[in-house]
């Protein structure tokens, strides 16, 4: 066997390094997305992933794990302090795992989960009809107020007493407001169901104490270990005490089988990384900049959805531009803004080609830019829908950015 990459399959190395390229060059705005620390790829890219540890820490099927329980063990202690829990499982592979294990756990087939609906915010894995989710159990969505911006809680209280849900689950993919944990455990409780949030998005910002927490609250927390925890690519869930025995049986055996340990030790660094006072830092700066960007798009005439925005993300809704999100998404990946189509409320338009995009702050916070540079942003995003038909004018704005950007190198 080669020793490295570059010798042993020269084609994915190439593929690699021109996504190195890519990213370097590009103003990454997809909110879900950011840049893990070096120490945290070293722990991904380690020999844990020779491994395997059915089970869990003290209480594995194989042996050889002494090792991997120190790392496991790492990832959920340092987890219950920056989150307050109870209990935490650290070995779902991704969100949606994570989600369908908490939903096994506490529910039966058939009955009902009360969550947010996919065009005001909410995610696929919260009852989409186009998941396998849907056919197990049977959802009812509730939506935004238009006007406000907010969670109608009034309106969820009455859907919650006229469809009687096991479940309510908050929590959300693009939606921009802050979520009241405590009114909502008070509408559970009057109709006596469980209580769940997927945090995936936020779930650096609470761990920052910048955005509310639900986690000493609701029955079950779900998240990733990515977005704004910074992360490598996983699953987690908290919960109370009371529940950690059917959470882990769910999560090993009833949906996995060995967990990827190299990948709990990438999360055992990143959350203590997140223990560090320059993260709290950090997730304010994520804020911050996102108002910044806010602002300087409402002075150009972009219509924010929802009104204005409490965390880490926008969402546009572009129909006074007369622009598709498709063709805009299309649009400013030629200037090296990457971002991503979205829904809006009630969007007229098919998931495919909607009227939206999103955007989001924390990976270029984590290169390093700040408010003059998202104000500049909002400039490059505006000039580009303004002149999308002069090449001239978009090859320029490209430059602009590719020299910006070469001022905050990642690595």
């Amino acid at each position: 066997m080669k020793l490295n990459l570059r010798e042993q399959d020269p084609d994915v190395f190439k593929s690699i390094e021109n996504e190195i390229k890519r990213q370097q060059t590009v103003i990454e705005l997809i909110p879900s997305e950011n840049f893990v620390s070096p120490a945290v790829l070293e722990a991904l890219g380690s020999v844990l992933t020779n491994k395997y540890s059915e089970g869990y820490p003290g209480n594995r099927y194989y042996g050889g794990t002494e090792n991997v329980d120190v790392v496991e063990n790492l990832a959920i202690e340092r987890a219950k302090k920056l989150f307050q829990a109870e209990h935490v499982n650290v070995q779902p592979l991704s969100g949606a795992p994570a989600n369908l294990a908490a939903y096994f756990a506490l529910l039966k087939p058939g009955e009902t989960i009360l969550g947010m609906d996919l065009s005001h915010g909410g995610h696929l894995t919260h009852g989409h009809p186009v998941t396998f989710m849907s056919k197990i159990f049977r959802f009812v969505r509730y939506k935004t107020d238009l006007t406000s911006g907010l969670i109608d809680y009034e309106n969820l209280r009455q859907m919650a007493i006229a469809e009687k849900p096991k479940m309510i689950l908050v929590g959300y993919s693009a939606y921009s407001r802050e979520i009241n944990y405590e009114k909502i455990k008070k509408i559970a409780d009057e109709v006596n169901a469980y209580t769940m949030a997927d945090i995936a998005h936020i779930a650096g910002l609470i761990a920052a104490g910048v955005m509310n927490n639900p986690v000493p609250i609701f029955d079950i927390v779900t998240t990733t270990t990515h977005k704004t925890l910074r992360g490598p690519r996983g699953g987690m869930i908290f919960c109370k005490e009371i529940h950690a025995k059917k959470v882990d049986k769910t999560v090993f055996p009833g949906l996995q089988g060995g967990p990827h340990e190299n990948n709990i030790a990438a999360k055992a660094v990143a959350f203590g990384e997140a223990l560090q006072p320059e993260f709290k830092t950090y997730a304010k700066r994520i804020l911050k900049n996102a108002k910044v960007l806010e602002n300087k798009l409402k002075e150009f005439n972009f219509k924010i959805v929802f009104g204005t925005t409490d965390n880490h993300l926008l969402l546009l809704d572009l129909q006074n531009k007369n622009i598709t999100g498709k063709e805009a998404q299309e649009l400013l990946d030629r200037v090296n803004i990457t971002c991503n189509k979205n829904m809006i409320p009630d969007d007229p338009r098919s998931p495919l080609d909607p009227s939206g995009i999103r955007l989001g702050t924390p990976a270029m916070t984590t290169r390093g830019f700040g408010e003059n540079e998202f104000a500049q942003i909002a400039e490059f995003i505006n000039r580009a829908i303004e002149n999308r038909n002069n090449e001239n004018e978009l090859q320029k704005i490209k430059d602009e950015i590719i020299a910006l950007t070469a001022q905050f190198p990642i690595y």
